[in-house]
């Protein structure tokens, strides 16, 4: 227990300096509200969200049986080791219903941050009203590139967007166009129409162009639909060489299940949401191996944070046994860094909490992230996340690109429907 002790604690240090404030009372609760979608399409995936964010918050406040000095072990320290309290308001999926509880957590719960939402949709417009109120909002997950290029001062965002990811698809299938003599020139591009697969067909269009690739198709269409048997069949019709796709989860299984039906056995390769959420493989089987998807965090990498796997434990209790993934790593990070930005505030102050996000330096190894670090630019992007390429192999998220922290060796050419 004393080695675990010891293992957690050195390898999840997020040091913050800085004499306690003995004015503060001990018992003192910080506030902070969180934005998720608890019911609607994406409550299985808020309520996993939930989950990490409140392991996070126990860890910071020592209230399980494992600490972890993130910005202290017991509270945030510059205030004289306060809690950290997080009250969550449900935004059902809804643009509109997340600025209304973003409203409601800023003038009735008087939160001093806030963090959220998951969907781009929803963090648009909940951003929106944190910027009016002139409350920190601090976003775990959401990848639209332009939700940090609307000259807003109060908002940041911890995780890469959709143009540092669909940087990496590309890479990855440079890197894979070598070592197995495949030359792809023509990509299918599939996305629903929010804002989140917008962002990613456009920045894809325009990397595509450069890159010299053709969109052999490019199928926009409509979020949680019933059925794609002609979204399918002019992916097929359009003799792709790949597929790029994004899609949350109920879409992302119609999909997959309907390449299936119609024998579409071309390579994908994901922008993570529905194609990493725990649901994916449980949904389809066998028929979800061998899919590529990009992610921001696997638990198999090689170099990772020695901590991680007693996170992962801690988590699986509290989750029903389902592993931590890119997006409740992300979440449960989120956490963490508005505890350290709170602590070097040394104030509850928003001005004072937005200055300390502004000037977080956090060294990857620091957190539970592959990542370089946390530091965020003049629009409130962190420069220092990227992202992962998995593959499904035997029911198994695998990383596979970069090879420097790959698990496995990518498997392609990808068997036919018939041979998984």
């Amino acid at each position: 227990m004393k080695r675990l002790i010891a293992a957690l604690g050195a390898a999840l240090l997020l040091a913050t300096a800085g004499p306690v404030a003995s004015v503060q009372a001990a018992d003192k609760e910080i506030v902070i509200g969180s934005i998720l979608p608890l019911t609607g399409t994406f409550a299985q995936t808020g309520a996993l969200l939930k989950a990490g964010q409140e392991l996070a918050r126990d860890l910071i406040n020592g209230h399980v049986s494992y600490p972890v000095t993130m910005a202290g072990s017991d509270g945030i320290p510059s205030l004289g080791h306060a809690k950290i309290k997080l009250i969550f308001a449900d935004s059902q999926g809804r643009p509109d219903q997340a600025a209304t509880v973003a409203e409601q957590l800023i003038t009735q719960d008087h939160v001093v941050a806030i963090l959220g939402s998951y969907t781009s949709a929803t963090t648009q417009t909940a951003s929106l009203r944190a910027e009016q109120y002139k409350i920190p909002f601090l976003n775990p997950d959401s990848s639209n590139p332009q939700l940090t290029e609307r000259g807003l001062h109060w908002f940041f965002r911890i995780s890469p967007h959709d143009g540092t990811f669909t940087e990496n698809m590309f890479q990855f299938m440079a890197d894979l166009k070598k070592a197995k003599n495949w030359n792809p020139k023509r990509i299918a591009l599939v996305h629903e129409d929010t804002l989140f697969g917008k962002g990613f067909g456009d920045v894809t269009e325009e990397i595509a162009k450069r890159e010299g690739y053709t969109i052999a198709t490019h199928v926009a269409y409509p979020a949680n639909t019933s059925e794609v048997q002609s979204e399918v069949q002019k992916v097929k019709a359009s003799n792709p060489d790949v597929i790029f796709i994004a899609s949350y989860l109920s879409d992302s299984l119609l999909y997959m299940k309907t390449f299936k039906q119609q024998g579409v056995d071309i390579p994908i390769i994901a922008q993570d949401a529905g194609f990493v959420d725990p649901g994916f493989i449980a949904g389809l089987g066998k028929d979800a191996n061998y899919m590529f998807t990009r992610d921001t965090y696997a638990l198999n990498i090689k170099q990772r944070n020695l901590g991680v796997p007693l996170i992962n434990e801690l988590y699986k209790q509290r989750s029903g046994g389902k592993n931590l993934d890119g997006n409740v790593a992300r979440d449960f990070t989120a956490v963490t860094v508005i505890a350290d930005a709170i602590n070097r505030a040394k104030s509850t102050q928003p001005e004072a909490i937005r200055a300390a996000l502004a000037a977080t330096n956090i060294d990857g190894k620091r957190t539970v992230m592959p990542w370089k670090g946390i530091k965020f630019n003049d629009h409130g992007q962190n420069t220092e996340g990227a992202g992962l390429i998995l593959q499904i192999q035997d029911g198994q998220y695998q990383t596979v690109w970069p090879g420097f922290v790959a698990s496995k060796p990518p498997i392609f050419p990808i068997p036919a429907w018939d041979k998984r």
